[in-house]
């Protein structure tokens, strides 16, 4: 921890599954409120790869970032994932306010050639 930061990696770069696989849980960040996920993705023959973040308070119980749309005063949620179509390096900023998050990762498609790195920076602002 450097000045109240967490840099954690994740996941090393490695060929991505069609199944969902968790990295490292990053513990005791709830004195955070800001999750910062650095993806270096390479597509290869993968149609996409997607991520899935999940929190804790005990690091038993996961629960999974969600999204919500408003349709005629109905709040609809649902799962989210992030979802990754090309070659590249992203920045995914998330509010957090839990004990534990867990990141995972899969590939849909062929996953010949393909490679994703994941760090995660956690801060307060």
């Amino acid at each position: 921890m450097l000045d109240g930061i967490i840099d954690k990696l994740v996941r090393a770069s490695l060929i991505l599954t069609t199944g969902y696989v968790a990295g490292t849980v990053i513990e005791n960040v709830m004195d955070a409120n800001q999750l910062i996920i650095y993806v270096d993705f390479t597509k290869g023959s993968l149609t996409t790869a997607e991520i899935k973040v999940e929190f804790s308070s005990d690091n038993t119980n996961f629960y999974q970032e969600s999204s919500s749309s408003v349709t005629t005063g109905t709040d609809t949620n649902t799962l989210l994932e992030h979802q990754i179509g090309a070659t590249g390096k992203y920045r995914i900023a998330i509010p957090i306010k839990d004990r534990y998050v867990k990141i995972s990762v899969k590939g849909t498609g062929t996953v010949t050639n393909s490679l994703m790195a994941v760090r995660a920076i956690i801060g307060a602002v």
